[in-house]
């Protein structure tokens, strides 16, 4: 059985806020996508922000790991899977819109950044100073 198969969102309700449903119907932008933030599910970290697509979530889902649409190479991404830094999920949050997921992932592997850092969010800005970054590691 596929992920497509096996995993079936729900509509969104008629006349129902979308805040207020408890079911898992998510909004995929124009382009198809939704925004996926990686946050460690020990350190609540920030590792890294990709894009799912439909099909990209449903393979997230039935694999329980982190599977992301590649908007470069217009191809589903399989974090890890060459790399072997893989993201196995714990937990995943939508906001109240369901247009964006929050994904607590056990990270594997040197990092979740192709800099080979554990974050992507590793520059940090300082309020009063817009234009200086601050390595972070």
């Amino acid at each position: 059985m596929s992920a497509s198969d096996s995993i079936i969102f729900g509509p969104k309700p008629d006349g129902e806020k979308t805040d207020e449903t408890a079911v898992f119907c998510p909004k995929f932008d124009a382009n198809g996508l939704l925004a996926a933030v990686a946050i460690d599910a020990t350190t609540k970290e920030p590792l890294m922000l990709a894009w799912m697509n439909e099909e990209s979530l449903r393979r997230t889902l039935e694999l329980g790991q982190a599977v992301y649409f590649s908007r470069s190479r217009q191809e589903l991404w399989h974090k890890g899977a060459t790399s072997g830094h893989t993201q196995t999920i714990r937990e995943i949050r939508t906001d109240c819109d369901q247009d964006a997921l929050i994904l607590y992932v056990d990270q594997k592997g040197a990092g979740a950044c192709h800099t080979n850092r554990r974050s992507c969010f590793y520059r940090q800005l300082t309020p009063g100073a817009p234009t200086t970054l601050k390595f972070l590691d």
